[in-house]
């Protein structure tokens, strides 16, 4: 998955989901680190996501801290995550 952080959640689902077309397939909430979570797909990929228990198909994480936080511009990009079956 590659995972980016938004400052304002609604504005981003807004672009994602309703201007891009993902679809929402995961939200995790965490009120002890206060941010959220939500994971996305394109349409197409939701059967493989749902065998997979999400990790089958390419996602967009999208990271909503609660708190305010000056990101700058080098921050919004977060990471790239893959998984494979033996490191070595």
């Amino acid at each position: 998955h590659t995972m980016l952080r938004v400052r304002n959640l609604d504005r981003a689902m807004a672009f994602f989901r309703d201007a891009l077309g993902l679809k929402e397939v995961r939200r995790m909430d965490n009120d002890k680190g206060r941010f959220t979570l939500v994971f996305l797909c394109a349409p197409e990929d939701e059967d493989l996501v749902k065998q997979s228990k999400g990790r089958g198909a390419p996602l967009v994480e999208l990271t909503y801290n609660w708190d305010e936080e000056a990101y700058g511009e080098d921050r919004n990009f977060g990471h790239l995550a893959y998984e494979v079956d033996d490191i070595y």
